[in-house]
């Protein structure tokens, strides 16, 4: 029989200040997002009195369905699952592709490649050079403007390149005696046992496409290609947040109000995001630990 070992005062001490400070800690960082909700579901006008902090008061659905009956929100949330879907992809396809290939130490140019790298993550060219290139590229106000300048990062690149290097050389070398080119190894043996840090880091590419609204507010004109954050960032941002309440909430609009539509806007563009996220919670820890034990 095993005994339990008896915590000392000072110990059990510490525990329960532990555990109240992780309350307090997690308390802070969820209320917010709770009274957000509880705003968003609680009718729009009588939300406006204030004292509303735990449960709505006067439960409505109405700043939900002045989201749904913009065509616009729709749209935005089209393009925005398509940028995600179709950007997280070619990053991770791109970056695993150049991190494969820089990890091998007898590559020509190897550690130019990777001063080079290493000189994009403390410095860059800014904003207005930023946007110059998109525009001579050709980019502004097209689909790929939120693909192609995302499609590689250096800092995800050292985490594939850590990962890759654990894998054991016998692999490669019993495909390359079977035939196989560098291409056929990277596709069928690499990218198949590298799947917690491609997972990893699609969620983290996936956050950042999903999150991101800067691209849209800077290089896209045409609200056909808007995508959900920069919608989002227009109607709480914008002067004409009340015209645009106006036209979404239609004959419902007694009792709906800018802040009200604005909340409800929030809990729908964060939503998909937060229920993708336990799912891939186990990779994102397994991808931080990489390379924490080996260099």
């Amino acid at each position: 029989m095993f005994q339990l070992k008896r915590r000392t005062v000072p110990e059990a001490s510490f525990d329960l200040g532990n555990n109240l400070l992780m309350l307090l800690i997690c308390f802070l960082t969820l209320y917010p997002v709770w009274y957000v909700i509880v705003n968003s579901f609680n009718d729009g006008k009588d939300a406006m009195l204030g004292n509303l902090y735990w449960w709505p008061r006067v439960f409505s659905l109405d700043s939900y369905k002045a989201v749904f009956n913009s065509n616009g929100i729709m749209l935005a949330m089209g393009v925005t699952v398509a940028k995600t879907v179709i950007g997280t992809f070619v990053h991770v396809f791109f970056t695993a592709m150049v991190a494969y290939a820089l990890s091998n130490r007898d590559l020509l140019g190897r550690k130019l490649y990777m001063t080079l790298g290493t000189i994009t993550l403390f410095f860059g060219g800014g904003l207005i050079p930023s946007y110059l290139l998109i525009r001579d590229l050709g980019l502004l106000d097209s689909f790929w403007v939120y693909i192609l300048p995302a499609a590689f990062s250096f800092y995800d690149l050292i985490i594939f390149m850590a990962f890759f290097r654990e894998i054991p050389t016998a692999l490669e070398e019993a495909a390359q005696i079977d035939g196989a080119n560098e291409f056929k190894i990277f596709m069928r043996i690499i990218i198949p046992v590298s799947m917690p840090v491609v997972a990893t880091i699609a969620l983290f590419h996936g956050v950042y496409q999903w999150n991101d609204y800067f691209a849209g507010v800077i290089y896209i004109n045409n609200s056909n290609l808007q995508p959900i954050q920069t919608f989002l960032y227009r109607i709480v941002a914008e002067s004409s947040s009340n015209q645009m309440v106006s036209a979404m909430a239609g004959s419902i609009q007694k009792s709906v109000t800018s802040q009200s539509v604005k909340l409800a806007t929030m809990v729908v563009t964060t939503l998909p995001i937060v229920l993708v996220y336990p799912f891939l919670q186990k990779y994102f820890v397994k991808g931080m630990m990489i390379g924490s034990i080996k260099g």
